[in-house]
């Protein structure tokens, strides 16, 4: 009798107490998963446009970025271009490899390579830089390029967004690049290379995930480089409507 009344004992207890361990391994579980970084993706067309010249030219132009990570750690992919359409040739054709983390509460810091292959000579790059928000929230991305040749340039990309409503925004964008040492084969020259100014209109469309555009873009070359493309027979400067969309997703 003794030995029942133990045995019914045990069996009650663990029948209170099997539920409250479940209870407590899920708990600890869920806490666990709360601690594992959530991992993201996406990608977004910044730039996604036709640009038609004050001589003519047209141009098919992207620039875009995909990512995969957590706030930690991100693993970027961005590519830009420009596409003559009458030529049928790519004028500049960039695509970067980098791994991104955060150093302070506005900025990421970047680093990888960086592939160029246009028409003509194929350039490979190192890559440093840092990206955020900057005062007065001016979103930055600036980097250092070592390229296979040896040769060390710079290149400082802004952006700042007015909303003139909830989906009407003016977005004005600057770009600009500099070389600390002449590449003349890729037609390159030291100093202020080019930049590229522009002020576009867009409607956000289908919970910001579509964003049609049109715009203006002024791109202009300087000191040797404006030189090196005058006498391939290029110009100095060129100004370009355009009409594109932003797209996320």
């Amino acid at each position: 009798m003794r030995y029942l009344k133990s045995l019914v004992a045990v069996t009650l207890f663990g029948m209170t107490t099997l539920p409250i361990l479940a209870s407590a391994q899920d708990l600890i579980q869920d806490t666990t998963d709360r601690k594992k970084p959530l991992k993201t993706w996406g990608v977004q067309f910044e730039e996604f446009e036709y640009r038609y010249s004050d001589d003519d030219e047209e141009l098919g132009v992207w620039n875009a970025d995909a990512f995969y990570g957590t706030d930690d750690l991100k693993v970027r992919l961005l590519t830009a271009g420009e596409y003559a359409i009458e030529e049928q040739a790519y004028e500049t054709l960039e695509n970067q490899l980098v791994g991104q983390v955060p150093i302070s509460k506005f900025f990421d810091a970047k680093a990888g390579v960086r592939f160029d292959t246009p028409e003509g000579p194929d350039r490979t790059y190192a890559v440093l830089g840092v990206a955020g928000l900057a005062p007065q929230w001016f979103e930055v991305d600036a980097s250092l390029y070592v390229s296979d040749e040896g040769d060390t340039s710079a290149e400082l990309d802004a952006e700042y967004e007015l909303l003139l409503t909830n989906y009407w925004i003016v977005a004005a964008t600057l770009d600009a690049t500099v070389a600390f040492s002449e590449d003349r084969e890729i037609g390159v020259g030291k100093g202020l290379v080019s930049t590229e100014t522009g002020i576009r209109l867009r409607y956000d469309l289908i919970d910001r995930a579509f964003s049609p555009y049109v715009g203006v873009v002024h791109e202009r070359k300087y000191g040797d480089t404006a030189d090196f493309a005058e006498a391939e027979g290029g110009g100095r400067e060129d100004w370009f409507a355009v009409i594109g969309a932003r797209i996320a997703f």
